[in-house]
């Protein structure tokens, strides 16, 4: 009688036990299928002309997603012009540099308008890339400028002194470890990392001067790393128009012949889901060892 009871109780507890999991994965599966299906109607939503908006927002790391959704929308014949929705105080320099060539390109080669719409920064490398499109709206409040490079990084070098620990460096050449947070620069080093900057600010200074059709020279008297408010930039010819996203929308549909109300077509962003987590590739939330063991001198384009 005993053992018939046991069996009972196993029983239930194997039906309940897999009658959970099988409630616990419905819902997931709603979830997940809910997400997917809302990507696809912000990705795709609409018919006939259409413009496309990609975000440019926080800092720029790297540049691989927005050129990926500048790219679609340039290969696309039913957008007929994109705008890029800027957000962000700039970034890595190389990572800046790759979003405005793209940016050039399309304006340049595929002959589809591509506009800046600056909403509350677009500084640094927001603005390097913006000055690569055929118009830049901002609202008389943003914050608009900052051309110049920054370099930095910390020196912990009294710390281990504290700690009396020694950095051993083994090197090739004078400046194959310029930039070593252990210890200061010297001033051969300070000298050839100056060259750097100063070429890469020289890039900076020319890139906006054939975006926005100023003389070099005139760039390069704004060119201190200040930032301005819109309302600024304007009569210093840095942007176009006074604006927010909408009247960048309006005017972008009316310049490209869309009559009405424009749909816009954002990219399908990637959603990331307690699935992803258990099924699918989570090395994005592992510590990256190369990462873990960066200390080398950055060059930015951004404001700070």
């Amino acid at each position: 009688m005993a053992e018939e009871r046991q069996s009972r109780t196993l029983l239930w507890i194997v039906i309940g036990g897999g009658a959970f999991f099988l409630f616990v994965l419905a819902v997931f599966t709603l979830v997940y299928l809910s997400l997917r299906s809302e990507g696809r109607r912000e990705a795709f939503g609409g018919f006939g002309d259409k413009i496309g908006v990609v975000d440019l927002e926080g800092v720029i790391i790297e540049p691989k997603t927005v050129v990926s959704d500048l790219k679609k929308f340039a290969r696309d014949d039913s957008i007929k012009a994109i705008i890029l929705h800027v957000n962000t105080p700039g970034g890595g320099v190389a990572a800046s540099e790759e979003i405005y060539q793209e940016v050039k390109r399309i304006r340049d080669k595929k002959k589809k308008p591509v506009v800046a719409s600056i909403e509350t920064v677009g500084a640094s490398g927001g603005y390097y890339i913006s000055s690569a499109t055929s118009k830049i709206f901002a609202n008389r409040g943003s914050i608009v400028g900052s051309i110049g490079v920054i370099a930095e990084w910390y020196n912990y070098g009294d710390l281990i002194h504290w700690a009396k620990l020694k950095d051993v460096v083994l090197k090739t050449g004078e400046f194959k470890d310029t930039g070593n947070p252990a210890r200061d620069l010297t001033p051969a080093e300070r000298e050839y990392l100056q060259r750097l900057l100063d070429n890469m600010y020289a890039q900076f200074i020319r890139a906006v001067a054939e975006g926005r059709k100023l003389k070099e020279e005139d760039v390069r008297s704004l060119a201190d790393g200040k930032v301005w408010t819109g309302e600024q930039a304007k009569q210093l010819k840095l942007i176009d128009e006074f604006g927010d996203f909408q009247a960048a929308v309006e005017e972008t549909a009316k310049s490209v012949g869309i009559q009405g109300e424009p749909t816009l077509v954002h990219p399908e962003k990637q959603r990331r889901t307690l699935l992803d987590l258990l099924f699918g590739d989570v090395s994005e939330y592992l510590p990256d060892r190369a990462k873990l063991m960066q200390s080398n001198v950055g060059f930015y384009y951004l404001w700070k």
